[in-house]
């Protein structure tokens, strides 16, 4: 056991599952361990490392911020916090011309659910089956698998789950107390299912008629991951609010609800946050969007994920029942528990995530190259032989 294991374990709180590995430094889509050990990254921060580790881009804009300010509460104006938010209201679709900024995934869906009760009156709130939307209480209640919520329950009241993809059922529950409907374009924690065009747009047009409003967790899924800047893109909706985080800013910690018309206007102090629209974080964005649009990564995203997707599905494996995703958001659902085929993966140098207890999860940077790519199906095609 090493001394930094050893610190971690006897210190940390306790409630996260730890792999046997000291990750010290990371270099594009490579992370290295404190033996400088290489291990291709497919966690990627559990999505955070949309542009791998120290991209030059990134570095920069951080030295460059810290030298200059680094707080910068939101009673104040600032040049880099106002150009953040004129940047992401330029996001796709284009009508979401308010931006809340935070610090987390979480956040922005605590932001969200407040501002859709605010706004409508109303307190109800519909989320899906498999769905994943955060751990504090609002965000815990939008989500799905009782194995999170259980611990903490009685979570917060008003809150319905339908099973995804499947439009008659949404439509049994959006009723006149429903504040807002919330899902992801793509399930990431709940096993990486894609949602249907069909379904998507139906659940929309329903919020319309039945003046509900209509949330998009792109936390996951947004900022190139599956091939479009947003993931909205793939099926041409347009909701009342998008959430943000993850990626956003090359790895510092934010997060952003992208605000439509249909929200109205929120009164002075109904929400707030300490750190939110930082000058440091908010320089890190800036960046990290202009990187995405300047070396094309979600297109380079898209063409990396088909290929790596047919490779996938082209393996000789019986273990192998479905092979799932779009762009670099990639999902392999095998038939056995894939916690050992995880350990497997790391012991041949390479990281990934689970989704689900039998889904092996692929995130990795948009920047990983094709041959690192053809080295992790390599690996999978060991494991799973």
């Amino acid at each position: 056991m090493t001394d930094t294991i050893f610190l971690e374990n006897r210190h940390t709180s306790g409630v996260y599952a730890k792999r046997d590995v000291t990750i010290v430094r990371g270099q594009g889509a490579i992370l290295y361990d404190e033996q400088g050990r290489a291990y291709i990254d497919c966690v990627g921060g559990q999505g955070v490392a949309g542009l791998g580790h120290a991209h030059p881009a990134i570095v920069e804009a951080i030295a460059n911020q810290a030298r200059t300010l680094i707080s910068c509460p939101e009673m104040f104006y600032n040049d880099r916090r106002a150009a953040l938010l004129a940047r992401l209201a330029g996001l796709p679709p284009g009508n979401l011309s308010r931006v809340f900024l935070s610090n987390s995934g979480t956040e922005a869906i605590e932001s969200a659910l407040k501002f859709a009760r605010l706004s409508t009156g109303r307190t109800g709130i519909v989320a899906a089956m498999r769905g994943f939307h955060g751990r504090t209480f609002g965000a815990l209640s939008a989500t799905w698998d009782k194995k999170y919520r259980e611990p903490f329950e009685p979570l917060v009241p008003g809150f319905q789950h339908v099973p995804y993809n499947q439009l008659d059922k949404m439509e049994q529950v959006v009723g006149d107390d429903t504040a807002a409907v919330i899902l992801e374009v793509i399930q990431g924690e709940g096993g990486v299912h894609p949602g249907s065009r069909e379904y998507l747009q139906g659940v929309e047009e329903l919020c319309r008629q039945r003046g509900a409003l209509f949330i998009l967790d792109e936390i996951q899924t947004g900022l190139g991951r599956t091939g479009k800047m947003l993931a909205l893109e793939h099926h041409d909706l347009n909701p009342d609010m998008v959430c943000l985080a993850k990626s956003l800013a090359g790895g510092l910690p934010i997060g952003a609800v992208l605000l439509g018309d249909r929200v109205g206007e929120l009164p002075t102090g109904a929400h707030g946050s300490t750190f939110g629209g930082n000058p440091m974080a908010a320089a890190a964005a800036l960046a990290t969007l202009e990187v995405l649009e300047n070396e094309q990564l979600p297109a380079r995203a898209a063409s990396l994920g088909a290929r790596l997707i047919a490779q996938l599905e082209a393996l000789d494996s019986p273990l192998v029942r479905e092979v799932r995703g779009l762009g670099l958001m990639v999902g392999i659902e095998i038939k056995q528990k894939v916690a050992p085929y995880l350990s497997a993966l790391m012991e041949r140098g390479v990281l990934a995530l689970p989704a689900g207890l039998t889904v092996i999860r692929l995130l990795p940077p948009l920047v990983i190259r094709e041959e690192q790519l053809d080295r992790v199906v390599e690996t999978l095609a060991e494991v799973l032989a």
